[in-house]
């Protein structure tokens, strides 16, 4: 047989294609990683190539002639040093036996065992997946999987192998069908690693809320009941410096991160470009050379362990950037940052720059900063991808602090300079100066004689003093969320005043909207898809500017930070978010140019309408009014979600100065049904929205999550408008808007005959759409 030395040392008979593994370290836990090395290359289904998938702390443990792979359950510990307390936690709680290996031979305190069914069993849970995303069922085949030879290697401290799994099945969704060569057998190619776990000189670092960081907890039940049970640490790479008495110092061991050498240039410098930037926060911390960014060495493997890797990923469509970790579990030490780049991002930022400046002057010459700003987000997103490896998490409030974090999600600042949209200022260049505070709090090594405790709060002092502050994910969320600083893909300090300026730069992109827009002897049809990003370029900064109502300002407040804890959206600030939302509606924002209209034919053969273009209602031709329904449905499905009705109604019963949700609904019905209505194609826009509001309406007055109260006003709201409809029906002018208050209030009839059985219009969706570029991101 073949003989791999190494941490755990095997063997490979190539008669039998099968891998026996000598087991000599029993009772010793290791780390057991499993990844995909080859993916199936959809973003909706997520099974990526180089995607991390479980780490865990294992040991193997002898019972007889078997051999198990035993995963210790380190949720539930005592940290003590009375063996008794420790086993009473231990056998408290389950563990969980990975595989039972059945002993071949054995020699002077080693066992020999078949690995074959383990290394070649799905650990990564492909058919899992697969079923869950409605691609249909499989099953593994191991008829057709074999070991991958040319990625099962063997090092000193850690044991890699590869095996190619085919699974078979009846694939039903149309991901599968899009991507696999035959869709009823999905070859993939799954990676095995057993790494030796780090020495005990980790020291793990307390966790703040405030500083910006994942982390691990646990239970430690020898804790004295004055103390709190859970602890807390933040995940963290392993950093000293040579000298911790020195303002500036090179690190004992620097964090090298490592690119993927199948990214192509500019891509690649770009990306290595961008990943640098966070040596700008260690050294503000006070490192040199710490944070080190380099292309992977020839003869090196991504999934190895010892590699921080940039990884860069092909898929079939746009989708999202991830960056992970392998860590110990025990302590947060992070022992591998893993990032994962998709490569259709860059073409995404191309599209926009192509709405927004119409650059085909000749048909053929493509300007220089189209490129410059595609290549400016993928320094931005390879920075922002590599902070999660570091144990960063999302900071949202960064747009509304000056660009602050690169752990935001930044939308492409399109600015007007003389009349013309300008994106030299795109995306930022630069660290900001929220990541120098959390690099500080997780990474600096303090001199022995200070306080770490209180070293670290004043780090997190200062950047309140600096108007800095840290919101992530759940706060940022456009539906339910509420804070009125942290969005996803905004820009600017004022949400509302932001929108406004926003519907500016798209008003001047879809005037000037034509055939500059595609190159020469290109369709006419792929207008559309360049009008897409450009006709919904306000969808971010309106799922911003909806969180003004019902809006709450509040903070991760810790007592005695001297931190805001809550404070309701002051009404004014409200009432100014109300208006640029309802400026979305206007059928002077959602109306098409009609010489834009007659440019878009139908669709040539080959070219089919995909999720990137306009969900339409006439067939095969474009549909303006289809695509105003999908814009006016998107703002009002966040206007009048139920968990933000639900606060209009509570806070206005709190403190009367606030909006109500009977006063939001009644301006909105104000400034459509009731407004005076155009003539031709705007008032054909003006109709379609206000169908959107009445549909929306009876969603809400029927919702499942919303309250009764909310129920109860958005129910009298409609009876109201129904009457008010019966009293101007005969006074219209024209059948189109006879027809269209008939039906209105024949639909809310029937609406209140069974509100529950009645059958909501589904409107249009708009096309896909985060991540731009189509967050993690």
């Amino acid at each position: 047989m073949q003989k791999f030395e190494g941490f755990f040392e095997y063997y490979y008979d190539d008669k039998t294609d099968k891998i026996y593994l000598v087991v000599d370290k029993f009772d010793q836990e290791f780390l057991y990683v499993n990844s995909l090395a080859a993916g199936v290359g959809s973003n909706d289904i997520g099974l990526d190539r180089n995607q991390l998938g479980n780490s865990r702390v294992v040991k193997f443990e002898r019972r007889g002639p078997k051999i198990l792979l035993v995963e210790p359950n380190y949720a539930y510990r005592a940290i003590s040093d009375n063996a008794d307390e420790q086993n009473a936690v231990r056998d408290a709680f389950a563990q969980s036996v990975l595989w039972g290996f059945t002993l071949v031979t054995e020699e002077e305190g080693k066992v020999l065992v078949d690995a074959s069914d383990f290394f070649l069993n799905d650990a990564h849970d492909v058919t899992g997946r697969l079923k869950s995303m409605s691609q249909g069922n499989y099953s593994l085949d191991k008829s057709r999987s074999a070991f991958y030879l040319p990625k099962t290697k063997n090092f000193p401290k850690n044991s890699e192998v590869e095996v190619t799994l085919t699974f078979t099945g009846t694939p039903s969704g149309r991901y599968i069908r899009s991507v696999v060569p035959t869709p009823s057998n999905v070859t993939v190619r799954q990676h095995h690693s057993f790494v030796e776990l780090p020495d005990n000189n980790f020291e793990p670092r307390k966790y703040d809320p405030r500083a910006g960081y994942f982390g691990i907890s646990y239970y430690d039940y020898a804790t004295p009941i004055n103390e709190n049970i859970e602890k807390r640490f933040i995940s963290k790479h392993r950093l000293q410096k040579k000298d911790p008495n020195a303002a500036v110092s090179e690190a004992v061991k620097p964090i090298i991160y490592y690119l993927d050498r199948g990214t192509p240039e500019p891509i690649r410098s770009a990306l290595l470009d961008g990943a640098r930037w966070w040596d700008q926060a260690f050294e503000a911390a006070g490192y040199k050379d710490a944070f080190q960014v380099k292309l992977l060495p020839e003869d090196a493997d991504p999934m190895d362990v010892r590699y921080n890797v940039i990884n860069w990923v092909h898929r079939s469509t746009r989708g999202w950037s991830y960056g992970s970790s392998v860590t110990d579990p025990r302590t947060g030490e992070i022992i591998k940052g893993h990032v994962l780049l998709g490569s259709l991002r860059v073409r995404q930022d191309f599209l926009i720059a192509e709405g927004l400046l119409a650059p085909y002057e000749d048909g053929k010459t493509v300007p220089k900063e189209m490129q410059e700003m595609a290549l400016a987000r993928l320094r931005q997103l390879s920075a922002h991808e590599v902070g999660h490896t570091l144990g960063l998490a999302h900071s949202y409030s960064s747009s509304a602090e000056g660009l602050a974090s690169v752990m935001d999600y930044p939308h492409p600042l399109a600015e007007i300079k003389d009349g013309k949209i300008d994106l030299s200022n795109a995306y930022d260049d630069k660290i900001g100066a929220w990541d120098k505070v959390s690099i500080a709090y997780g990474y600096q090594d303090f001199p022995n004689n200070v306080n770490e405790e209180e070293a670290l709060d004043q780090i997190i002092q200062k950047s309140f003093a600096a108007g800095l502050t840290f919101l992530s994910d759940q706060d940022a969320r456009p539906r339910g969320g509420a804070h009125p600083y942290a969005h996803l893909w905004d820009n600017g300090k004022n949400a509302a005043d932001e929108l406004e300026r926003v519907l500016e730069v798209r008003k001047i992109a879809i005037k000037n909207f034509g055939e500059k827009n595609i190159r020469d002897h290109e369709p006419y049809a792929k207008l559309e898809e360049v009008l897409v990003p450009i006709y919904f370029f306000h969808r971010y900064q309106t799922e911003a500017a909806v969180k003004l109502i019902g809006g709450l300002n509040y903070r991760y407040a810790l007592r005695g930070d001297g931190q805001l804890i809550t404070e309701m959206v002051d009404p004014q600030a409200q009432k100014a978010g109300l208006q640029a939302l309802l400026s979305t509606l206007s059928a002077e924002n959602l109306a098409l140019p009609e010489k834009l209209i007659a440019m878009i034919p139908p669709r040539p053969i080959s070219y089919d309408r995909t999720r990137e273009v306009i969900n339409i209602r006439t067939g095969l031709t474009f549909d303006p009014l289809g695509a105003a329904e999908s814009a006016a449905n998107m703002t009002l499905q966040l206007l009048f979600h139920p968990a933000r009705a639900q606060r209009l109604v509570e806070y206005h019963s709190r403190n009367s100065d606030q909006p109500g949700l009977g006063q939001v609904i009644d301006q909105v019905i104000t400034s459509t049904w009731k407004k005076s209505h155009n003539n031709g194609y705007e008032g054909e826009i003006e109709r379609t929205v206000d169908d959107m509001v009445l549909v929306n309406l009876m969603g809400l007055a029927v919702d499942k999550d919303a309250s009764e109260q909310v129920k109860a006003i958005a129910y009298l709201k409609i009876d109201q408008l129904k009457n008010w409809l019966q009293s101007r029906l005969n006074s219209q002018q024209g059948d189109a808007q006879k027809a269209h208050y008939t039906f209105a209030i024949r639909k809310i009839e029937q609406f209140q005959d069974d509100p529950e059985k009645f059958e909501l219009v589904k409107p249009l969706d708009p096309p896909a759409g985060s991540p731009i570029g189509m967050g993690c991101d």
